[in-house]
């Protein structure tokens, strides 16, 4: 027996009371079925309701809904008995939200369609943005367009309605799109004087239900675009907080609102400027460091010149550098330790006449610190989990060769 889908009935109705028909287990809880219910099931790409069920004063919450051959399913924690009288309940805010994103999808996709000729071929619907896929790319500007002619369409509160037609009917309406391997009895969903397509989601009864549309990114998808956008109470809240991180960010440099695109590329440039005058300092630093090492040597075992590097704050394209400079000292042999985080990276360089292989040095350090790495004789790296007292470790293990 077929659920009685008592939203298509009336969309804004939030309860009502129903029977349990029966319920089986389902994914590691259950699955019960009612014999009418206010609760939409996922589909269309809109996303599945949720509330509760109320019976004999115990309350389940309800969810996640989904939908098989006609029957509804309720997807609960603990089972209910058939014939159990209970009282479902949507909850409405999550219904309502879902009803603007749905219903603002619809009209956006009506207004790339009527300005641009773009059509939506795919629609996305998360918990924290909604998108659609075009068949044709647009930029910004277009993309704004399209935000401005929905937001005035929402703004003239036009009525919304559904009606059941046969498949053979609905060919012959003029609607945005319609699939024509559908067939039996369809259900449209027109916005007045706009747009109109076969949907068997839940909207609101007139468009200034939705709110607002705001679009948040336009980018490039397979041969088309992909338009992620809010409607509706999301889209207010998400527009309040860029509002404020932006009155944030301007209040921190000083600055308008409007000039934050100007302040963060000076930044930018500032940020450059300092980095290379830091490496241009830090590269000083070590041929100071390596002139000191070479005028106070140590020796491997084979009395080769032994330089090692334990650096507990050191960038990796610093520690390159430290290695192309090292690895210029003739019978030579360089170890450099240096922490990057919560890792600790190692290198090692044998320079020719050095008689030492980095392989052997490199398994000993893996094995001590259980970390990874390899390379060739002349030159390994490798890296693993900084521990407190890599320091001393790494002094010891170096100490020995």
């Amino acid at each position: 027996m077929e659920t009685r889908r008592l939203f298509d009935e009336d969309v804004m109705q939030k309860e009502c009371e129903a029977e349990v028909v029966r319920t089986e287990p389902y994914h590691g809880g259950f699955a019960v079925v009612l014999d009418q219910t206010v609760f939409f099931s996922e589909g269309g790409g809109q996303l599945s309701d949720t509330g509760t069920l109320t019976a004999a004063g115990k309350v389940l919450a309800v969810t996640h809904v989904h939908e098989k051959a006609g029957e509804i399913f309720h997807e609960t924690k603990e089972p209910l008995e058939p014939g159990t009288k209970v009282q479902a309940k949507l909850d409405w805010q999550v219904r309502f939200d879902h009803m603007q994103q749905h219903c603002g999808e619809h009209m956006l996709s009506y207004a790339f369609y009527k300005l641009f000729g773009a059509h939506n071929v795919g629609f996305h619907m998360s918990a924290d943005m909604v998108g659609i896929d075009l068949d044709k790319e647009v930029d910004w500007q277009q993309a704004l367009q399209a935000e401005r002619f929905t937001n005035r369409q929402i703004q003239e509160d036009r009525p919304i309605t559904t009606k059941l037609v046969p498949a053979e009917e609905a060919a012959k309406m003029n609607l945005r799109k319609f699939n024509d391997k559908l067939t039996g009895i369809l259900r449209i969903v027109s916005v007045e004087g706009s747009d109109s397509c076969t949907c068997c989601g839940t909207h609101p009864t007139s468009s200034g239900m939705v709110g607002l549309v705001k679009i948040f990114k336009v980018e490039k998808h397979k041969e088309g675009s992909r338009v992620s956008f809010l409607c509706g109470r999301e889209a207010l809240e998400r527009v309040e907080q860029y509002m404020l991180a932006a009155l944030d960010a301007s209040n921190l440099l000083s600055i308008k609102e409007t000039e934050l695109p100007d302040g963060v590329a000076r930044l930018q440039q500032e940020k450059k400027e300092l980095s290379e005058r830091l490496t241009e300092c830090t590269g000083k630093l070590l041929e100071y460091r390596i002139a000191e090492m070479q005028a106070h040597p140590t020796a491997t075992k084979a009395g080769h010149k032994k330089f090692v590097f334990l650096e507990p704050d050191m960038m990796p394209k610093e520690a390159k550098a430290l290695a192309k400079r090292l690895g210029e000292i003739p019978e030579s042999f360089s170890a450099i330790f240096y922490r990057n985080g919560e890792r600790l990276n190692y290198m090692f360089l044998a320079t020719d006449g050095a008689e030492l292989s980095c392989q052997q040095v490199i398994r000993t350090v893996n094995e001590a610190f259980g970390g990874r790495g390899g390379g060739r004789p002349e030159s390994c790296q490798g890296s693993a989990a900084c521990p407190e007292d890599w320091q001393a470790k790494a002094e010891a293990l170096m100490s020995v060769l």
